[in-house]
């Protein structure tokens, strides 16, 4: 059966709330020993999604964190969410996206560890895919990107132009806080290209269509990280 975890991990500001959804064993070839490291079995790859600005309401139960997670799951990857500091029950406060991005390194830290060698999808929403792209984009254990409502109207994403990682862009076409020609003008600026995904008559927080994003996600993940154990 599908397993969720609730913990907390040690971070640079405090104490970091977690949950990791780890897929039924049988969608590709998941362990079953919780806890440890998974050397000889499991899942071909693990994934990390970022929540929306913690001065907004953003949270890991984010509605669109929330479908992305599932659709993410259901694809036989466990994936896991995290709560920014000063959000939920993890320490500290908000830092602009600073101390975020070490929010992140962390939860990547221990993803790396409980799936050693596996190739890791790192994804966000809004002020998630900033923060997720930013450090994905440099890390060498993130192998795939996905963006979710990049919010270019708000912050630069110009670093992406520095990465060769695969990266998808899902946005919808009505999105207020990231237009769609700016998105699609600043994937083709990227030396190492960017697919972007767009989401008829969705706004930014995707209302009435989650289900339209739950499978875009689906589709955005590299066949490479799908396909059961190695």
């Amino acid at each position: 059966m599908t397993r969720i975890e609730n913990f907390f991990l040690p971070g640079p500001a405090g104490r970091i709330e977690c949950m990791l959804k780890r897929p039924d064993p049988g969608a590709a070839g998941g362990a079953t020993n919780a806890g440890g490291p998974i050397a000889t079995a499991g899942p071909t790859a693990a994934a990390v999604i970022c929540h929306p600005h913690p001065l907004f309401g953003g949270t890991m139960h984010n509605k669109v964190v929330h479908a992305a997670a599932e659709a993410i799951a259901e694809a036989g990857l466990p994936v896991l969410r995290f709560n920014f500091r000063g959000v939920g029950r993890s320490d500290g406060k908000h830092d602009g996206g600073r101390g975020e991005q070490d929010d992140l390194r962390t939860a990547i830290d221990h993803l790396a560890g409980l799936y050693p060698g596996k190739p890791l999808l790192v994804t966000g929403y809004s002020f998630g895919a900033f923060v997720a792209l930013r450090v994905g984009s440099l890390d060498d254990r993130a192998s795939a990107l996905i963006g979710i409502g990049l919010p270019v109207n708000l912050v630069g994403f110009g670093f992406l132009r520095e990465s060769r990682k695969p990266l998808t862009i899902i946005q919808g076409d009505r999105d207020e806080f990231g237009p769609l020609p700016l998105v699609m003008a600043l994937a083709a600026s990227l030396p190492g290209g960017g697919r972007v995904v767009w989401v008829k008559d969705a706004p930014h927080n995707f209302a009435g269509q989650l289900d339209v994003l739950a499978r875009r996600v689906a589709e955005a993940i590299p066949e490479t990280m799908l396909g059961g154990p190695l």
